[in-house]
């Protein structure tokens, strides 16, 4: 909750702190921007595990840029309510690093993503970040769907 010296953010502004992170820390790797737009001990929820604090948020985003070169994450629609930025967000890269436990297959992916992002006192306190795990591991040969 916002002090009574520091304004409460317009749903505007929340939507603008949100999409700096897959625009600038996830595509452009700009790791050090964490810093700045995260709470210190952010939460970060996603099928790659939950994290807390900011430099288990760099670690977790620096092994994401290495398993996959090239890799970015594009701000598809974004809509806020409140203090939380829903966010629909399509990442590409290409594999080229050991991810998940599968070795690099030098496979490109694009894969859609759902990124929830709640902002408290001008900076992300948390993210609820769902990627659709099946598609990208169908694209990463390791899941093969039965035919239709």
């Amino acid at each position: 909750m916002a002090s009574a010296s520091t304004p409460t953010p317009t749903p505007t502004e929340n939507e603008r702190i949100a999409r700096r992170f897959p625009e600038e820390v996830a595509s452009e790797g700009n790791i050090g921007l964490i810093d700045e737009l995260c709470a210190e001990d952010v939460l970060d929820h996603s099928p790659l595990g939950e994290v807390r604090g900011r430099d288990e948020l760099k670690a977790q985003i620096s092994g994401l840029r290495e398993s996959f070169s090239d890799f970015s994450a594009t701000v598809e629609d974004a809509i806020s309510a409140g203090d939380t930025v829903a966010m629909r967000v399509t990442l590409r890269g290409t594999h080229d690093g050991a991810f998940m436990g599968i070795e690099p297959t030098g496979k490109s992916i694009e894969v859609g993503n759902m990124v929830f992002t709640r902002i408290e006192d001008g900076v992300i306190a948390e993210r609820w970040v769902h990627p659709d795990m099946l598609g990208m591991l169908t694209q990463l040969g390791a899941v093969e769907l039965p035919e239709a």
